[in-house]
């Protein structure tokens, strides 16, 4: 049996904000984290930051949309830039770079200082198809994902329209003949977002390249 990566899901929250620099640093200080997941939108000037929602209202408990806010503004609350946590996660680990919403064109420049031209042991992925055609489009040769919910054959299609290497699917959706599905295509699978370890245990003994995991599965 392979192994899959274990990919903090925004990194490890049960010791700071998820997609917070105390996060990735407590997940990276787990042996058994082979690297992150996080989230990335723009803050008003075009800079890349960290951050999954649409707002802050959920994780750092005040209104606000972050294509509203300066970089400034962000920082009081919390909320780290992609060049920070990049900084902060070193070269060792995996990256999953979640991309949310319109692409900060600045993702590329910072991303390409921290891990070079051919984006070494990271890959870049979205639900959205237009952040990943807007990546293909400038770096052709950029390791993609396509975060989808099923592995249906209309998923595969696009995934491979768009040029992606894989797909990154719902967990439920993963068994024998949805990975036969991925292979025949010539799809690599990663799968989110698990919590217990025997479901990650399931899906490493399915063949899933990497796994998004919290919780209890993050620790073994």
């Amino acid at each position: 049996m392979a192994h899959a990566l274990r990919l903090a899901h925004r990194g490890d929250w049960r010791a700071g904000p998820e997609n917070s620099i105390a996060a990735i640093a407590a997940a990276l200080r787990n042996p058994a984290c082979d690297g992150l997941e996080f989230d990335v939108r723009a803050s008003c000037e075009g800079i890349p930051i960290l951050l999954h929602d649409a707002t802050l209202d959920r994780v750092q408990g005040r209104p606000g949309r972050p294509r509203d806010l300066s970089i400034e503004a962000l920082a009081a609350a919390g909320i780290p830039t992609l060049a920070d946590a990049l900084a902060a996660a070193g070269s060792r680990p995996f990256l999953d770079v979640e991309l949310k919403g319109d692409p900060a064109p600045d993702v590329i420049p910072v991303l390409e200082a921290a891990r070079g031209s051919g984006l070494a042991r990271a890959v870049i992925s979205s639900f959205e198809a237009a952040a990943l055609a807007w990546v293909g489009g400038r770096r052709p040769g950029w390791p993609r994902w396509l975060n989808a919910d099923d592995l249906e054959p209309r998923t595969l299609e696009l995934s491979l329209a768009l040029g992606c290497r894989g797909i990154s699917v719902r967990w439920t959706a993963v068994d024998a003949a949805a990975m036969a599905r991925a292979r025949a295509a010539g799809l690599e699978v990663a799968a989110w977002t698990v919590r217990r370890r025997p479901t990650a245990t399931r899906l490493e003994r399915l063949g899933v390249i990497a796994i998004c995991v919290e919780a209890a599965a993050l620790d073994g």
